[in-house]
């Protein structure tokens, strides 16, 4: 469907007929002046604004946007409901220089949301740029990253041979699991003055753009074990894991294998946890090439060790805003996928005085919708005075003074959920006399991770859902997790359903906004035994929707 543009001027056309302009008489000729003059002023600002106006090379929406389940609206432009901010830099977390064209999202996101409190630490800014100028010196195709090439098709590794060293993240699993653990292997790469190199997969290039000045993230098409990717898992000779069970690698050899595979994924075993400790992390900073395959946020359980408890610190005095800075750092929406995001918020978000996003995802077997869900929707949003109720006695409402207008992004597969609400607000009054609209912007019916059309919708609606005001999210899921993340919103998590019944109570507020990781390990590297890794610090917890999961938190209170 194509994009509708809005006239803001459309009662004024046409005024004058078309007419030969040398038979009007001097009085018309008069009047046409004076009207001219007095619109001009009107016509530069219009001019202003659609000149600035966000905008990408991409005007039709509908190979992205299939299924769409609410009719289009009048476009309204964002840049007349949110003042223009300043900080484009977003308090100096990125990088000044790019060429704005080639990445429409990063300086543009900022006219889309409220100014948030997050900023981030001057530590952790003057490390950023320490990284970039590392990554342009060691990144693709530069000398130091040929020679360290060199090394890795030698298969030995001797230290002291590059000057640089690196750790690239394996393309795997869902776009939520990817950004996440991008992320983490970002933070890891930091602390350990590593270059990130990315795989690139089949849709990273197509679903976000370049974050590093001058030289890509990308690794290269010809990396020597890129072909190997694939076959990795927790039974690779190569794995680290592996290596130490074998005794193929030990502190005290004075020459090791040329790369190590570190398997983080849910199904590591004990010998892969042993990635955090100390003492392996002694022996892992000897090689060049580290590998990284991962579907969980392993962050929390970086905040156990003891090596990189200071520069954490540093980096992050508010330690629940670390996915929300590296988040806004490192994933900036292609110009495709940023079209997207920007045409669907303002013809159905940008009036609203209130937005509410809602992302349902279940985890049961079926297509679904289920009628519990549905009630555990309507009891966590009504039961917090997220919205109104509605009165199912009366077909019309006096009008109130002050109405407010609410606007609800809902994402989920399947399409019941929107309907279920959309029609409770279109058929009821709400006691509040405010006019609910209801959204959704697809239904894929399936999760397709490895289709990229699937991917970008994907993406687009986690930013969606990162710009509302108000947010709810289901458990276990890494989607809302995004969300919550970039939009530093602390959400509403349903609770995960027993038995498919309606939890009671139904939802419980976020204590950070941070993400949960899924599977830590459960391992005091000290005393090399158990132990309940969720209660060695006050700034690891469990998590609300895993109960053996971890998460940062800034303030912990019983």
């Amino acid at each position: 469907m194509a994009e509708r543009k809005y006239n803001h001027n459309q009662s004024h056309v046409n005024i004058w007929r078309p007419c030969d302009p040398w038979k009007r008489s001097g009085l018309e000729a008069m009047r046409s002046s004076k009207t001219l003059l007095l619109a001009l002023p009107f016509l530069i600002m219009l001019t202003f604004l659609l000149r600035h106006r966000p905008s990408d090379r991409f005007t039709d929406a509908t190979p992205f946007f299939n299924n769409l389940t609410t009719p289009p609206l009048l476009e309204v432009d964002v840049l007349q409901h949110v003042d223009i901010a300043e900080d484009k830099l977003l308090g100096g977390l990125l990088a000044d220089g790019f060429d704005g064209q080639s990445c429409l999202s990063r300086y543009q996101s900022i006219l889309y949301r409220k100014a948030l409190p997050y900023k981030p630490s001057p530590y952790l800014v003057s490390k950023l740029r320490k990284y970039e100028d590392l990554h342009k010196r060691c990144g693709p195709n530069t000398p130091s990253y040929n020679k360290a090439v060199e090394q890795l098709k030698s298969g030995s590794n001797v230290v002291g041979t590059t000057d640089c060293k690196y750790v690239v993240w394996v393309w795997y699993s869902g776009l939520g699991n990817r950004i996440l653990t991008l992320a983490s292997v970002f933070l890891y790469a930091l602390l350990t003055e590593r270059v990130l190199l990315v795989d690139r997969g089949n849709d990273m290039a197509s679903l976000f753009c370049e974050p590093f000045p001058e030289r890509s993230w990308f690794l290269p098409m010809n990396f020597p074990i890129a072909k190997m990717f694939n076959s990795f898992d927790q039974k690779s000779a190569e794995s680290y894991g592996n290596l130490l069970k074998n005794n193929m690698i030990k502190a005290s050899m004075g020459s090791l294998p040329s790369y190590v595979y570190l398997h983080l994924a849910h199904d590591y075993d004990d010998h892969d946890k042993l990635f955090f400790c100390d003492d392996d992390q002694a022996l892992l900073k000897r090689f060049t090439w580290l590998v990284v395959k991962t579907d969980n946020y392993f962050v929390p359980s970086l905040f156990l060790m003891p090596s990189f408890e200071d520069e954490l610190k540093k980096l992050f005095p508010n330690k629940e805003t670390i996915f929300h800075h590296l988040g806004r750092y490192l994933f900036h929406p292609s110009n495709h996928v940023w079209g997207i995001v920007t045409r669907y918020y303002k013809a159905y978000l940008a009036r609203a005085d209130e937005r509410i996003g809602i992302q349902v995802r279940i985890f049961d077997k079926g297509p679904g919708p289920y009628q519990y869900v549905k009630d555990q929707i309507s009891a966590c949003t009504i039961g917090e005075k997220l919205l109104p109720e509605v009165d199912t006695r009366r077909l019309a409402v006096n009008p109130s003074k002050n109405p407010k207008v609410k606007a609800v992004l809902m994402t989920s597969l399947v399409y019941g959920y929107y309907e279920n609400m959309k029609n409770i607000y279109w058929e009821h009054p709400t006691v509040t006399g405010d006019i609910i609209g209801v959204h959704q912007p697809s239904h894929e019916e399936q999760q397709r991770s490895e289709k990229p059309l699937h991917n970008m919708k994907a993406l687009a609606e986690m930013y969606l859902l990162s710009l509302t005001d108000v947010l709810v999210t289901s458990a276990w899921s890494t989607f809302g997790y995004v969300a919550q993340g970039l939009g530093g919103l602390k959400p509403w998590i349903l609770y995960k359903s027993e038995n498919q019944t309606t939890p009671n109570p139904p939802c419980q507020r976020a204590m950070s906004m941070e993400p949960c990781f899924h599977a830590p390990p459960f391992y005091d590297c000290k005393a090399k035994e158990g132990i309940d890794t969720g209660k060695v610090v006050p700034h690891v917890r469990h998590c609300e929707d895993i109960s053996w999961g971890l998460k940062v938190v800034d303030r912990y209170t019983e």
